[in-house]
């Protein structure tokens, strides 16, 4: 099956298209577009979310410099007014992607391998990689219009955060809330239905589990947001 119909099998035809993969998992373009697509992003929003965290920043001066100093005020502003468009989207970007795609696909293989013996790697690769379609290619063309139209990349109406414009950027809540959102949802829909194919259960289970997979990982995200505060 070539890349474009499974592009749109995995977003149109989930069932079918996901029970052919895990009959003969296909990843290399899959991958290669998945990491493209948000490195693409990457590089077209970086203006706009640099400019975010300096508003953020800048609205929080007078307790920073109370308790830090103008020195180091203005090292800190300087620090994200050099920040590398390149070394973010192009390296630090993909490689981030790429070991979340593979942490994510080791646990489901444990987990589904825990309930059912059956599976392997290349096919729940193969599978999150096509899931990863929805969020990593519709989702950020539909984000990328939005943070354009808007000027801004915060509280984007794909996700849960909009519903809550006063939190700031910096919390913890605001992450979390940045996760849930309508095409990170979609993707671990398409990838439940993946992990049923994969491990020949119900759909129920398939989703429940990919569910399950999702909640790990926005803790795992929240976590990772209160030690960077």
């Amino acid at each position: 099956m070539s890349l474009p119909r499974r592009f749109v099998g995995a977003l149109l035809f989930p069932a079918r298209t996901f029970a052919l993969l895990s009959e003969r998992p296909v990843w290399v373009d899959a991958l290669l577009v998945v990491l493209a697509a948000g490195a693409l992003y990457g590089s077209l929003v970086f203006p706009f979310v640099r400019q975010d965290r300096l508003r953020t920043f800048e609205a929080s001066a007078a307790g920073f410099v109370e308790k830090y100093g103008e020195t180091q005020y203005a090292e800190a502003v300087a620090r994200i007014e050099g920040e590398s468009r390149a070394l973010g989207a192009f390296v630090v970007r993909p490689l981030l992607s790429l070991t979340s795609l593979l942490v994510i696909s080791l646990v489901a293989l444990a987990a589904g391998r825990s309930l059912t013996g059956r599976g392997h790697f290349l096919q729940v690769f193969s599978a999150l990689l096509h899931a990863a379609f929805a969020d990593g290619v519709v989702g950020n063309a539909v984000r990328l219009a939005l943070i354009k139209s808007r000027g801004t990349a915060l509280h984007l109406p794909t996700g849960l955060g909009a519903l809550f414009p006063n939190l700031s950027a910096g919390t913890a809540a605001y992450a979390a809330f940045g996760r849930v959102d309508v095409f990170s949802l979609w993707t671990y829909g398409l990838f439940g239905v993946g992990l049923a194919a994969i491990f020949k259960l119900g759909l129920g289970k398939g989703l429940a589990l990919s569910c399950a997979i999702w909640l790990l990982g926005g803790l795992a995200g929240l976590g990772l947001a209160v030690v960077g505060k």
